[in-house]
């Protein structure tokens, strides 16, 4: 569904995956190397459906692409930026809304 574009990226950042690291260009969001470089079709599971979903805006309209990053939940991630170090999990099913 979604391929990285083979492009000369100098910098690169090392994220964490649900334990996998991947070595992805700085710069890109969490939703482009997920999709990309972990090649996942989905990144949560509806709390109501049980549906994979998958981001659709990619411009933070829809909340289609919420995940949790860093141990917080119900993140867009399709407008945060990788970060080195960063951890990252899919959301599968309902989660806690955090205040």
């Amino acid at each position: 569904m979604f391929e990285q574009i083979k492009e000369n990226h100098k910098e690169r950042v090392t994220i964490d995956f649900e334990g996998n690291l991947l070595d992805v260009p700085a710069g890109i969001t969490v939703a482009a190397a997920v999709m990309g470089y972990a090649k996942q079709e989905f990144i949560r599971i509806s709390p109501s459906t049980g549906d994979k979903r998958a981001p659709f805006c990619f411009m933070g309209v829809c909340h289609e692409c919420l995940m949790e990053i860093d141990g917080k939940t119900n993140q867009q991630a399709c407008i945060i930026e990788v970060r080195q170090g960063m951890h990252i999990k899919r959301q599968m099913g309902p989660v806690e809304v955090e205040s």
